[in-house]
């Protein structure tokens, strides 16, 4: 895993300066339902936060605008990057609240633009293998920037008290932000280089990330959001409503969030893509068909295009590498079954490519959907990482599908995933990357390694604690290949093994066959990550589901209370009641049992 390139680093820089903002503007306009909240520690929020996140109480007014930004600041682990991201208007007077989201904003926008220009600057002047990592975190950055961008615009105009409702959202693109910048950073192998490029911003972006994160868990803590409103006291100075209001989901008639942004309906709007629509466009390897590859059916992508895009790709195996674009929103792809309908390929990093360009299929634009489809990487176990499938698509879904490799199989690279009724198969580390994933109703089939190679089913690739990511494996099935089965309880296979500090992995009401080791988990390094990992298990069954020779470290349990794994459902973790219904999927939002 430590080949892994992780390109979407930067990125990240642009969002989560964003929510930064957004979410300072919230700290400080806060508006909570009860309580007291004492300013003492650090000038900020200190004692009045909980371990449930909940804030209590009335904010003291603030009669100057460097009392605004300690209080801005207040939650956050790099202070002092938070009051650089603010600039001027920390010896402002007439500073507000909006004015620091502005400000934050702009800063970010600024700093990603510079890691950008060095990055390509490097990438011009290089060749081989540093070019292409170069490249790799430009490409990142410039997905950053549009996001910071988007975000700009999307917040920049909408009433404060809507910011609880849009919880979930910062805390996807923020972590998804987070996800980029260590993609990045890990694709870096030359120190030279890393210290260059930490140094030109990606080190302040990554502060900036943090604390945007730490602000908007905990502000919004476990009921979802924000509710502000800014008030103006008798001298006219800035102070906090202290009446208490809670926000509801409100639904249109068509099942829909009353606060949906008009992009979001557009994106959930359309076609189910449930398969019985008459496609866009036919592929067919025999020609009887609009194109006889899927990328020509791809290419042919209209601009602006509103809706559903279906592409339905006849039985054939096609050799090619397909990206699914930013711009390619809303695409569905279906075939005549995942062993009929094969997109297949081999790029390994064992030959000099990076882990983010192995993929033999790339799904970016938002809300792809793909049905029947196999995807492949045959590069074998001497390939080491070889992905078959990588996707950082939000609100993507993938059912009756097969994703089949070795090691590094499946790229849960960030945003909200589903698989429904797939079979994933791999070796080492097979099902990883720092997405939020449910598995659900699956097959996973652990194949047999090379010589000397340890299976691990999953490798989660959580780096901060208030992330929203994690994997979640539900009423699946964890079996041996056929190949593996005599070797089965020769071979080493585990669970999973925490990639980053703050891994996160949940396996619930699915069978574990015996392959699984009695300790269940496995460590990446040592001691690494053990106390600050989160691995659990609930309600599973099989021989190899018993949890009484487990491992005992400090992040690891085994669940007893059913609100607790009921966090970990599509409902919950994915917000899937607001779009589940929209891809076609099957699917159910809670727990099966």
């Amino acid at each position: 895993m430590s080949g892994k390139v992780r390109i979407a680093g930067l990125a990240s820089v642009n969002t989560f300066t964003v929510r930064l903002v957004i979410t300072v503007v919230v700290a400080v306009s806060l508006q909570i339902s009860s309580g007291q909240l004492p300013f003492g520690h650090l000038g900020g929020f200190g004692g009045g936060v909980h371990t449930n996140g909940a804030l209590h109480g009335n904010l003291p007014s603030f009669s100057t605008a460097s009392h605004a930004a300690t209080i801005f600041c207040g939650t956050c682990a790099y202070k002092d990057a938070c009051i650089g991201s603010i600039g001027s208007m920390v010896n402002n007077p007439n500073a507000n609240p909006k004015d620091f989201f502005q400000a934050a904003i702009q800063s970010s926008i600024s700093q990603v633009s510079t890691v950008l220009n060095v990055s390509g600057s490097i990438a011009a002047s290089s060749s081989g293998s540093k070019k292409m990592f170069m490249e790799d975190c430009q490409e990142l950055l410039g997905f950053a920037v549009d996001e910071l961008h988007a975000c700009f615009s999307t917040v920049g105009g909408t009433d404060l008290n809507v910011f609880r409702n849009k919880q979930a959202e910062l805390l996807n693109w923020l972590s998804a932000v987070v996800s980029y910048q260590h993609t990045c950073l890990d694709g870096i192998f030359d120190s030279q280089l890393k210290t260059e490029i930490m140094s030109n911003g990606l080190s302040a972006a990554n502060q900036l990330a943090s604390n945007a994160l730490a602000i908007v868990s905990t502000i919004g803590g476990k009921e979802g959001g924000f509710g502000f409103k800014f008030t103006k006291n008798s001298h006219g100075e800035s102070t906090v409503g202290t009446g208490s209001r809670r926000l509801k989901e409100v639904y249109q008639s068509n099942g829909e969030p009353s606060w949906l942004s008009g992009e979001d309906r557009k994106l959930l709007g359309g076609n189910n893509g449930n398969g019985n629509l008459t496609p866009n466009k036919v592929v067919a390897k025999d020609g009887s068909g609009d194109f006889k590859t899927i990328g020509e059916a791809l290419s042919s992508y209209p601009k602006n295009h509103q809706g559903r895009y279906t592409i339905y790709v006849k039985a054939g195996i096609y050799n090619e590498y397909l990206t699914v674009t930013k711009e390619q929103v809303n695409v569905f792809i279906y075939g005549d079954g995942p062993r009929k309908t094969i997109i297949t390929g081999r790029k390994n990093f064992n030959e000099g490519v990076s882990t983010f360009r192995t993929a033999t299929f790339s799904a970016i634009g938002k809300g792809f959907v793909a049905k029947s489809i196999g995807f492949q990487n045959t590069a074998g176990p001497e390939g080491h990482q070889a992905v078959a499938l990588r996707v950082q698509s939000d609100m993507s879904a993938f059912y009756n599908c097969r994703i089949d490799g070795y090691q590094d199989s499946l790229y849960v690279q960030t945003h909200r995933q589903f698989y429904h009724n797939c079979v994933i198969s791999g070796t080492v580390d097979f099902i990883f990357g720092d997405a939020a994933a449910v598995i659900q109703n699956s097959l996973i089939i652990v194949r047999k390694p090379g010589k000397n190679q340890k299976n691990a089913v999953t490798a989660q690739g959580r780096v901060d604690q208030y992330e929203s990511t994690g994997i979640v494996i539900q009423n699946c099935r964890i079996v041996p290949e056929q190949k593996l089965i005599s070797e089965r309880l020769t071979t080493p296979t585990y669970l999973g093994r925490p990639w980053k500090e703050y891994s996160r992995t949940v396996i619930m009401e699915s069978t574990i066959e015996d392959l699984i080791q009695p300790a269940g988990w496995m460590e990446w390094d040592g001691d690494f990550a053990l106390n600050t990992l989160y691995y659990a298990e609930y309600a599973n069954r099989g021989p190899g589901a018993a949890t009484n020779q487990r491992v005992k470290w400090k992040g690891y349990k085994v669940i007893t209370n059913r609100n607790e794994a009921m966090q970990f459902t599509a409902g919950q973790f994915l917000q899937g009641n607001l779009w589940l219904g929209n891809t076609g999927a099957p699917f159910f939002l809670g727990l099966k049992h």
